[in-house]
């Protein structure tokens, strides 16, 4: 049997747990780091392994993770301690709720920063502020804009406080409500974005850029690079999978609804390529560009093209409709804790949190302005500002570590049993391949990973 459920919050329907999920998994790793670093790491080959990590390690591991949320039925923290009870299990696992707290409190408030940017630039964009850009113009005006920290304390705080609108009411009449406008709005304006480029840029070129097979380009790093991608832009690891699930009715196929997630994901991975990469094309400009390809070369685009300030503003509003959803899935798990804490003050548990989120993030809004040269972990050779940390120890350390953690807890701990309740409508060979690849594939893959992390810190240190 399933643990007794604490929590009186359920999903209204299967589409509307779907279109949450996907929402949640759907963000700034889909429109803002995959394009930059498909372009980075070989194009159509990159995209080819990112596909495959995807569906071979992403939908079993995600399924474990899902698993695990609708078991335990309550916060994270609060599942996990349940299911170590309820398996009779090491202590030590607990760490996997306290994970999915601290990731996703901590990504949010770094993940604001990019939101209140977005913001910025949606006006920009609105009044044609990009008009006549070049290289040096664009360049100096992210810079600028960026360094602004009192507007940007500000803005990252008006994105912060919208989300907090939406989580404080909740799973029926908040996330859920909100994802059912959302993201069929977003769908709808990547479509249109990628019409456009079909239609007035170079939609040959991207194509090809984006499934053209010269395996030639890619390397070893190519292979890690894509499985961190295909993690990151999933949110396996993050606590949202954990605690969304946590609210899922045990009708629901758990195969079914990961594999719903893995392909609508993925689907808008591909659309933000085919809405950016045409574009970049057409303008002559880089799409290897890295990071700034957002900021700042998309808006070079927007600024010397026929109707480049409606299709900058729609490539804004895609980017923060984009932000918004997933952090909506970030601030979910922290507020549900919360929640469990002070049963029926919901509301005031959100704004705790929010401005938690808020407070911590400042650091990160900062980073751009007088903070840009701060550098806290200087003294073992890190130089990366408290944004770049956050950024740096999320993606690259916390959420792996507890992917890692998750597998190896439903592939070795949970029991057979459990497993055959959980996935009682699917097949036996979808079973054994579940079991396979959270106890052995996905930890041999996120191990690689983090002994590729160590590697580069001994070489980071091993430098001064």
């Amino acid at each position: 049997m399933a643990i007794a459920n604490e929590t009186t919050n359920s999903w209204s329907s299967r589409p509307a747990f779907l279109l949450a999920a996907i929402g949640g998994a759907v963000g700034l790793g889909n429109l803002w780091r995959f394009p930059y670093i498909a372009g980075e790491y070989g194009g159509g080959g990159f995209v080819i392994i990112y596909l495959g990590f995807v569906f071979l390690l992403g939908v079993p591991l995600m399924a474990g993770e899902m698993m695990l949320g609708r078991r335990g039925h309550r916060s994270p923290v609060n599942a996990i301690a349940a299911l170590v009870r309820s398996e009779n299990a090491n202590g030590f696992w607990r760490s996997i709720g306290w994970l999915s707290l601290l990731v996703p409190f901590i990504g949010l408030s770094y993940y604001a920063v990019v939101a209140a940017w977005a913001i910025d630039y949606l006006g920009l964009a609105a009044s044609n502020g990009f008009s006549g850009f070049d290289a040096a113009s664009s360049q100096s005006t992210f810079g600028t804009r960026i360094d602004r920290p009192a507007y940007q304390a500000m803005l990252h705080g008006l994105f912060v406080a919208a989300t907090v609108w939406v989580v404080a009411r909740g799973i029926n009449k908040g996330i859920e409500q909100a994802s059912k406008i959302l993201m069929p709005a977003l769908f709808g304006v990547i479509i249109v974005i990628v019409i456009y480029g079909l239609i007035s840029a170079d939609f040959g070129a991207a194509a090809r850029f984006l499934f053209s097979t010269d395996f030639s380009a890619l390397t070893g790093e190519s292979f890690l690079v894509a499985l961190g991608q295909a993690l990151f832009s999933l949110g396996i690891g993050v606590g949202l999978m954990i605690t969304y699930a946590s609210y899922m009715p045990r009708d629901y196929s758990l195969r079914t609804s990961v594999t719903v997630v893995c392909i609508g994901d993925t689907l808008a991975a591909i659309l933000a390529g085919f809405a950016i990469f045409p574009i970049v094309f057409a303008s002559g400009l880089d799409p290897a560009e890295g990071p700034g390809l957002i900021f700042v070369t998309l808006p070079i685009a927007f600024g010397n093209m026929p109707g480049g300030h409606i299709i900058g503003t729609l490539f804004f509003i895609l980017l923060l409709f984009a932000a918004y959803t997933s952090a909506l899935g970030m601030l979910e798990p922290v507020v549900a804790w919360l929640e469990e804490r002070r049963p029926g003050k919901r509301r005031q548990m959100a704004m705790v949190a929010g401005a938690a989120v808020w407070v911590f993030g400042l650091g990160s809004v900062f980073s751009f302005s007088f903070l840009a040269d701060f550098r806290p972990l200087a003294f073992i050779g890190v130089d990366k500002n408290f944004f770049g940390i956050a950024d740096f120890t999320v993606a690259n350390v916390l959420a792996p570590v507890n992917a890692l953690l998750i597998a190896l807890f439903a592939g070795w701990v949970v029991r057979k049993i459990v497993i055959d309740e959980e996935f009682s409508g699917d097949t036996a060979g979808w079973k054994t391949y579940w079991r396979i690849t959270n106890r052995y594939l996905a930890p041999t893959a996120l191990i690689i990973v983090l002994i590729d992390l160590v590697i580069g810190w001994k070489q980071i240190l091993q430098a001064f």
